[in-house]
């Protein structure tokens, strides 16, 4: 479903259309990405280790990670998505968000994953935009996967 409504979404505001084209008519003073992702967790610092350990982030010494646009294989887009509040979008976990992070290589993140004996809540490979994968961290967030298709 989260696939679907990306996908709807993504052709509705045109998100794949060219950088340019996007902000040619834009005026000053808008919204460029996201800057950050911050949330509260029950212990921040094995909620990191897990993060470092099988999703493999970087995780620096102020306890964050630095995710970079530009790594090879990230995809030219964010999507920013708002859920009616009685969604079931982010079952089975109950928290009110989910957080999709870009991979480069899914089948060696599932590889990983099943390593790490990670629980696989859902896979979709036959999405015209990529491939997904969900599973759920420590805290019960769900954590979407996803490798761009190709171009």
């Amino acid at each position: 479903m989260t696939v679907k409504i990306f996908t709807s979404l993504a052709v509705a505001v045109g998100i794949f259309a060219s950088p340019m084209a996007l902000h040619a008519a834009e005026p000053a003073g808008h919204v460029t990405g996201i800057g950050g992702i911050f949330f509260k967790s029950k212990d921040p610092k094995a909620l990191a280790a897990w993060y470092k350990d099988v999703l493999g982030l970087k995780v620096e010494d102020w306890g964050g990670a630095v995710l970079h646009y530009d790594a090879p294989d990230h995809p030219p887009v964010l999507a920013w998505n708002a859920f009616p509040e009685k969604s079931s979008q982010m079952a089975p976990s109950t928290r009110e968000f989910m957080v999709n992070f870009a991979v480069d290589d899914m089948d060696a993140m599932i590889a990983r994953l099943t390593a790490k004996n990670v629980t696989i809540l859902k896979r979709d490979d036959s999405d015209p935009y990529g491939r997904f994968t969900w599973i759920l961290d420590p805290d019960g967030t769900k954590i979407e996967l996803w490798q761009a298709k190709k171009k």
